[in-house]
């Protein structure tokens, strides 16, 4: 039995703000900061075989603060932009709630959430599962084969394309699909990668 325990990064500056973030790489907010905190409580007493993180600081941070608390140390460590946010193109620094009023609630809705249609010039969801799949299966799933235990401390499009592939969603479940900041969740899996039990599915 392995274990694939899963982490979006706490609350940043521009999450804060309400702003896309995407490819930005800003900082933890001061609650992003207890929140890691909190997640690392949530993982004492666990052991971790290896951590991966996207390149981005808010990921990063969170993942150091959390193992801090967590007093888990010399962990073996790859970070990869495969792991990185979507990029939301020309929505990037922008207020969400500006962009609803220019364009509405439902646009607003469908640029954040849905499957297959990407914002100007950015990446659609399908787009973010498209480099982070081929980067799980090559790099993260052949560890849970070997019965590993893995930690990733990623994004909330990048783990909910995870997520997708995982508990086999569909767009349109995908599309009501919210991964709450710094809240670990966990699956288990068998020697041939079936889906074995879920801990903490924040859904």
């Amino acid at each position: 039995m392995s274990q694939l325990t899963l982490i979006r990064h706490g609350e940043s500056i521009w999450n804060l703000e309400n702003r896309f973030t995407g490819w930005v790489d800003v900082d933890l907010s001061a609650k992003g900061e207890e929140e890691a905190r909190r997640a690392g409580e949530k993982l004492k007493g666990h052991h971790f075989d290896a951590l991966f993180t996207s390149v981005l600081k808010r990921a990063i941070r969170t993942a150091e603060i959390a193992l801090g608390v967590a007093g888990i140390t010399e962990i073996p460590t790859t970070r990869n932009e495969a792991l990185n946010e979507r990029h939301y193109g020309d929505l990037q620094g922008l207020n969400k709630d500006d962009i609803g009023r220019q364009y509405g609630a439902d646009q607003l809705k469908i640029w954040r959430r849905s499957y297959d249609v990407p914002p100007p010039n950015g990446e659609s969801l399908k787009m973010t599962q498209e480099r982070v799949l081929p980067y799980y299966f090559a790099n993260i799933e052949p560890m849970l084969k070997e019965g590993k235990d893995v930690l990733v401390v990623a994004h909330g499009n990048s783990l909910r394309a995870l997520v997708m592939h995982i508990q086999k969603f569909t767009p349109e479940q995908i599309l009501e699909t919210n991964i709450p900041t710094a809240v670990p969740f966990t699956y288990l899996f068998d020697s041939h990668m079936n889906l074995a039990g879920m801990e903490d599915i924040p859904w």
